[in-house]
């Protein structure tokens, strides 16, 4: 079997990566944009494209190259604060290289099957009385980000009506693990306490809102089930990922501070809370578990505690990556 994972040196793709060589005999080769440093340990067992996504050319190239029994299309603008500084950077990176994928297996008549990866911020604004949030859930975005996951979504649906591109179609829920880049919670606090520790900022944290509750999985849990659903999922089908439980920002704050040895004033940042904030999001992930047995194994503590020793290795090291505003900065 072959896979090819694009976005392979991201977040989540160098985890999949990892399970992938680990568990399975499969050949994986991926796309890569950007610094290598997450796959490094891996670059002798994997065939890497340098590539972005937005020529269909591009695409089929790599497709034809690979010749791929299942797609991971992870590559993605994947923060949704940034959508709302640029939205139309989001909506057409995130949109045009999902069609490109999919356009591409269809023009091909390759049989194989791609993973559509969209977000628990499809649900957008969810009503208390809708908890825990199934996939028949309404989707009602609060950002660009979560509409151009709702494009993506849609767009694998319509491939397999459309074209029977056998797309299957995952929603992940917040997840959180080493290798995390700032611009999301666990990141940003374990970040500045890392740089805390090594005196590097004075020891004050800035936060935003704190009362929130989101359903954190552990990243390595979330690969685990995107594997599961691909290879076991129904094409055309959509399924949450989650651990089923709500933590509070508030809480991952205590994980954290707790693992610290000096004292850390928590500073409350208005400029750091979204245009509008969801109280409680938590998944229904029944369908999934009905179809593949997949649940989370990872504690939501031991997940904490890990990216706070990525950051400090990252830290020690001077790795630290830029901020996404100074990224956006850039452009």
């Amino acid at each position: 079997m072959r896979a090819l994972i694009t976005g392979i040196s991201g977040f989540v793709g160098s985890h999949l990566a990892e399970y992938l060589l680990r568990h399975t005999d499969w050949q994986v080769a991926g796309t890569v944009y950007g610094r290598l440093d997450n796959i490094a340990h891996l670059r002798d067992r994997l065939q890497l494209f340098p590539a972005e996504l937005s020529r269909l050319e591009v695409v089929r190239f790599i497709l034809e190259e690979t010749q791929p029994d299942y797609i991971f299309h992870l590559a993605a603008q994947p923060i949704p604060s940034l959508s709302h500084q640029d939205p139309w950077f989001t909506l057409e990176n995130n949109i045009r290289a999902q069609v490109n994928v999919l356009e591409a297996v269809a023009q091909m008549r390759l049989r194989c099957r791609v993973l559509v990866v969209g977000s628990s911020e499809e649900y957008g604004a969810v009503e208390p009385h809708e908890l825990p949030i199934a996939e028949d859930t309404p989707l009602r975005p609060l950002s660009p980000y979560a509409v151009s996951k709702i494009a993506q979504d849609f767009l694998g649906l319509q491939y397999w009506l459309s074209h029977r591109v056998e797309a299957v179609r995952v929603r992940p829920f917040n997840h959180i693990g080493p290798r995390q880049r700032r611009g999301f919670v666990a990141a940003d606090f374990a970040s500045q306490l890392a740089e805390i520790e090594a005196g590097l900022r004075p020891p004050r944290i800035h936060v935003g809102v704190l009362h929130v509750a989101r359903d954190f999985s552990d990243v390595r849990d979330i690969v685990r089930g995107y594997t599961l659903a691909l290879t076991q999922g129904q094409p055309g089908e959509v399924y949450n990922l989650g651990s089923g439980q709500a933590h509070t920002v508030a809480e991952l704050l205590d994980v954290l501070l707790a693992a610290v040895a000096i004292p850390v004033e928590v500073v409350q940042d208005a400029q750091r809370a979204r245009p509008v904030e969801v109280p409680v999001m938590a998944a229904d992930c029944t369908r999934l578990y009905r179809q593949t047995g997949w649940r989370t194994e990872i504690p939501f503590e031991q997940s904490v505690r890990d990216v706070l020793d990525y950051w400090r290795e990252q830290v020690r090291s001077g790795a630290a990556d830029p901020t996404p505003l100074e990224l956006q900065a850039r452009r």
